[in-house]
């Protein structure tokens, strides 16, 4: 059983991060603009840029410290993309860029408040991925941080109680909380389609076997 430390590692945000950005940029400037206007099944109503406008918004909230009453709220992220409609792609992906650059230690400082921001991010890059087509949508390098990540943020908030075995991570994942009357639920199945179902996104039918909890329980961003 992988167990995650009580103690917050106050790296792993800005890590998560930089890993994908790393990662994601290089691909974002290699796309023409018209892969921009594509829609994503992970936002639905969101093109590919608005996506990656709401994140560059998010983190640059973040590093610039205007983090006001109402900040992330559905109707803060559509103005914050509405801000951005008359800039270019290129500028997007330059001010993403600095965000996942800048955010990491702003987040370290904190008190564990804006972590879960980091996932939010590399969650949107697999929306990009899978509007793309590109591989590894919800994995690559990020995801060993993006399971910690998302194993504490749900300790936290006591989410529903789960054991996870996972095809593709060698010892099982404990996530939710830690007191609970009764046992856990139980996942089978590979980690990119637990990160979907955490955070909403559409899965495969039969692609995994989850008991003792509901899909929609799962979602944190819901």
């Amino acid at each position: 059983m992988t167990e995650i430390p009580e103690a917050r590692d106050p790296e792993l945000p800005g890590r998560l991060l930089a890993v994908e950005r790393d990662a994601l940029v290089p691909l974002l400037r290699s796309r023409p603009d018209t892969d921009f206007t594509l829609p994503t099944a992970g936002c639905p109503g969101w093109t590919v840029r608005e996506v990656l406008a709401h994140c560059s918004a998010a983190l640059m909230r973040v590093v610039e410290g205007r983090l006001g009453k109402g900040v992330f709220s559905p109707e803060s992220n559509d103005r914050d993309v509405a801000d951005r409609a008359g800039w270019t792609n290129a500028r997007v992906v330059d001010e993403l860029e600095r965000g996942m650059t800048e955010a990491g230690p702003v987040i370290a400082r904190g008190d564990g408040g804006l972590d879960v921001i980091a996932l939010g991010e590399w969650v949107h890059a697999g929306d990009v991925r899978e509007a793309w087509g590109v591989p590894g949508a919800y994995a690559g390098d990020g995801l060993p941080d993006a399971l910690a990540l998302l194993a504490r943020f749900t300790r936290v908030r006591e989410h529903v109680p789960l054991h996870a075995d996972l095809d593709d991570v060698d010892e099982p994942l404990r996530l939710g909380a830690v007191a609970a009357s009764g046992p856990p639920a139980r996942y089978l199945g590979d980690a990119a389609t637990l990160i979907r179902l955490y955070a909403g996104r559409p899965v495969t039918a039969g692609s995994y076997e989850l008991a003792g909890a509901r899909e929609a329980e799962l979602n944190v961003f819901g």
